[in-house]
């Protein structure tokens, strides 16, 4: 992630001598993502080194960290793999670094495959729909904090940013997410826990096995629909080719649906609306890259997403709306 807090050596080795989890080796910053300051802790312990990740947190405040802590204790003691955060001698697992909420969870094994196969694709599908399962459990509720009413919020806030081919279809999508959202449908939509950013770098791998979902901050109370879609959103695309930049991949996409369904079948409304979450999630991360294009935050190591991939994807899935329901739901690419 973004560095925006330098955290002095002395302050970390403190904080996780505090924690029980040994003298701090090592502290190197993050750079990747662009919420929160992050750090690879190596400590030693009876010899032995282990690292962990230490999170500065920049937007989110004291008050709203429970939720996104507690959720990782509870998934990680559910046999969900997820870090998990790192308690001092009374439970408390938030902790403060630079008078900031801070956090220190263990550093999941293996690497980010970038370069997904339909393999890949399958694990991410059966370990989605199993975390959503063992989600339904958990007691604490708190909003979606990048949902439909932050969309509201933000659009008028980038408009001034855009070309008026932008601009329009901005305000189209975000006036049919709208009217989704009144549609019994939508209300009918399971919903719990969800990750709500499970983009391929917050996935582990070691080969074609999958070792851990990470990076819970964007995590919130909503439809387990749209957290599958944000994941198609991501997995099951091309990126980065000038001419397939933003196309869906139906090959990956079934695997993903069918593993997902294999655990937790989808019910009538969602396979209803998911060509319509499919759209949402295009245009959540679209709009949340063109805020952080065009409203930039000073950071020590920072480099904003192209907002312009996430414009392909939100236009293609508009395009093939009608594609889309017949592939994947009607002709039996989401098994009943």
């Amino acid at each position: 992630m973004a560095v925006y807090t330098e955290v002095p050596q002395g302050e970390a080795a403190a904080l996780l001598r505090e924690l029980n989890l040994g003298e701090l080796v090592a502290l190197r910053g993050i750079q990747g993502g662009i919420e929160n300051t992050n750090y690879f802790a190596t400590v030693q312990r009876d010899g032995v080194e282990t690292d962990y990740v230490l999170t500065v947190f920049e937007r989110l405040g004291f008050e709203q960290l429970p939720y996104y802590l507690r959720l990782m204790k509870h998934l990680a003691t559910h046999g969900i793999p997820v870090p998990e955060p790192a308690a001092n001698t009374v439970g408390e697992l938030l902790h403060t670094v630079q008078g900031k909420p801070a956090a220190v969870v263990n550093k999941l094994s293996g690497h980010s495959e970038l370069n997904p196969s339909v393999v890949h694709c399958q694990a991410v599908g059966d370990m989605l729909a199993r975390m959503h399962l063992a989600g339904r459990g958990f007691e604490l509720q708190q909003p979606n904090l990048r949902g439909l009413p932050w969309w509201n919020q933000t659009v008028p806030v980038v408009l001034p940013h855009l070309t008026e081919d932008q601009a329009a279809l901005i305000r189209s999508e975000l006036a049919y997410q709208n009217h989704v959202a009144g549609l019994p449908a939508y209300q009918a939509l399971p919903r719990g826990p969800v990750h709500a950013d499970l983009f391929r770098d917050n996935v582990m791998f070691d080969g074609e096995t999958l070792c851990g979902f990470f990076d819970f901050y964007f995590a919130g109370n909503d439809s387990f629909l749209f957290d599958l879609a944000v994941t198609l959103n991501d997995w099951c695309i091309f990126h980065g080719d000038a001419g397939a930049d933003g196309l869906h991949d139906e090959p990956r996409a079934q695997a993903m649906l069918a593993a997902y369904q294999a655990v937790r079948p989808l019910t009538p409304a969602e396979r209803q609306l998911l060509p319509a979450m499919l759209r949402a999630g295009a245009l959540r991360f679209w709009l949340s890259r063109l805020w952080d294009w065009h409203l930039p935050r000073e950071a020590a190591m920072l480099k904003p997403h192209d907002p312009t991939h996430f414009e392909r994807v939100l236009i293609e899935r508009v395009r093939q709306v009608r594609l889309l329901s017949a592939s994947l739901i009607e002709d039996g690419g989401v098994p009943a």
